[in-house]
């Protein structure tokens, strides 16, 4: 029974992860204790500890009296995000490239062929996931308590950006994809490598083509048009 309940704890976990990073939980929203018990098969008490396990990574936020609630996206959070991106990405991946194991490695290039496989079959969901999953593994890399818990909670946000704005269908998107995944590539060369310096330094170039892609969506393209005229107005005068 024990055994069962550990497996169950782990899939609900695995799941409310899954569904925050992807937003199918939006952020700000309460999730609702009962419903997820009952789709879990699991009981109060063992849901209770994986929301604190939530909470304690990011994830979600606990209220007194109003239940948890799924990490909001405030403007300031995002404008810390921003602040905080490359400087964290930059010193985990330096260290991942001194400390990282032959086993680390062979996850990351495993996780690696799955974020390509995603990307060619365009889904968004399962790309957004690889990338997040691939950036925890350099976290394990660093092996270092103080930068991991920033990093995870920075790939919480970034993740759920990414999910925003990603579109397969779109060239410049496919474009943009192809290049990260190369730098991924770059990032598993240099790491195994042990150069810790042209790791941080691409880490550095890899958040400023997630920061140019994230700006190019949020700001909206120029109007087209002389100013004081509106598009099909000369036609409807033509046809009065």
């Amino acid at each position: 029974m024990k055994d069962d309940t550990k497996s169950k704890k782990a899939t609900c976990l695995e799941a409310l992860q899954k569904r925050i990073l992807t937003q199918d939980l939006a952020p700000g929203s309460y999730l609702d204790e009962t419903l997820i018990a009952e789709k879990y098969e699991i009981s109060r008490p063992p849901l209770r500890e994986i929301l604190r396990q939530l909470a304690g990574e990011g994830y979600v936020v606990l209220h007194e009296n109003r239940g948890a609630q799924v990490a909001p996206m405030t403007h300031k959070t995002l404008r810390n995000f921003f602040v905080a991106a490359p400087m964290i990405y930059a010193a985990v991946t330096r260290l991942a490239a001194e400390h990282a194991t032959t086993a680390q490695i062979i996850s990351l290039k495993e996780c690696q062929w799955a974020f390509r496989q995603a990307i060619k079959n365009g889904n968004a969901a399962e790309r957004a996931i690889g990338n997040e999953r691939f950036h925890s593994i350099i976290g394990d890399m660093a092996d270092n308590e103080f930068l991991i818990p920033s990093l995870r909670r920075l790939l919480i946000d970034h993740t759920r950006i990414g999910m925003t704005f990603y579109d397969p269908r779109k060239a410049d998107m496919a474009c943009i994809s192809a290049t990260a995944a190369d730098q991924h590539d770059q990032f598993i060369d240099l790491i195994e490598a042990g150069d810790a310096e042209a790791a941080a330094n691409l880490a550095v170039a890899h958040w400023e083509l997630s920061r140019a892609q994230i700006e190019s969506f949020v700001t909206p393209p120029s109007i087209q048009y002389p100013l004081g005229r509106v598009p099909g107005a000369s036609e409807q005068r033509g046809a009065s």
